[in-house]
């Protein structure tokens, strides 16, 4: 199993899982020109915020892709972003489903959005954890990353940047809230309580470029592995504007 972050931040996320000369994409919050060239037979939405579902219009206008999300996902992302209706495939939470070679099962997440997932993708005995824009680090979450071989997850602030930011407090509040995003320890708290030895690799997604440094997030990852006695993961730390392969 092959994995590469298109995109990772709040300017747009898109991400592709890749097997046996398949691939899925997760989320499609990039302009046409960021997917030139990639191949997919389907798109996993994760939830209907504009970073992770603004280029699925245009998307669709080329390329003839299903759109694989939960019900309420597709009603809010067809209302707010005017892509058709007819293009969603609706699946329950909690219910796996085949895509091609992908076996794909979606978790509920805490976010400010309607009904957010995330999702565990496996195929030929690999499973890889997707894991963006969750407020708490619950003990459900832990428990699909417990499943991964591969993971990508959200560590997208430091608390101190965040109070020093200069943003409204509401703002604030929002994203340090239990439905907003996971800050840095609270990432390494869940790979800490819940990685299993199966993992090979790790991610950090979703980093803001105001509320955290690529080097905080990577260095407090690193001592948690060190800690749990798992040099051995690969870390990278993933970014807005460049492609990185997991």
């Amino acid at each position: 199993m092959k994995i590469v972050s298109i995109a990772s931040g709040s300017k747009g996320n898109a991400y592709l899982v890749e097997h046996a000369g398949e691939a899925v994409l997760i989320d499609c919050g990039v302009c046409l020109k960021k997917l030139k060239g990639i191949e997919f037979s389907a798109v996993l939405v994760t939830h209907s915020h504009s970073d992770h579902v603004s280029g699925l219009k245009a998307l669709l206008k080329h390329r003839d892709v299903p759109v694989f999300a939960n019900a309420m996902t597709a009603e809010a992302t067809a209302c707010e972003f005017g892509v058709p209706e007819d293009a969603f495939v609706c699946f329950e939470n909690g219910q796996s489903f085949d895509v091609g070679p992908f076996a794909v099962s979606p978790f509920s997440i805490p976010h400010d959005t309607s009904d957010p997932v995330g999702f565990l993708v496996s195929a030929a005995g690999e499973t890889y954890f997707h894991g963006t824009d969750i407020g708490t680090p619950l003990d459900s979450i832990g428990l699909k990353l417990a499943e991964a071989d591969f993971a990508t997850l959200e560590s997208n602030h430091d608390p101190v940047l965040l109070r020093q930011s200069g943003r409204h407090p509401s703002l604030i509040q929002r994203i340090a809230g239990p439905r907003g995003h996971l800050s840095n320890d609270q990432a390494c708290g869940l790979v800490r309580r819940f990685a299993s030895p199966k993992l090979k690799s790790l991610a950090l997604a979703h980093l803001s470029r105001d509320c955290n440094v690529p080097r905080m997030a990577e260095e407090a990852m690193r001592a948690t592995l060190l800690e749990m006695g798992r040099p051995d993961v690969s870390l990278k730390v993933l970014c807005q504007d460049e492609s990185v392969e997991l």
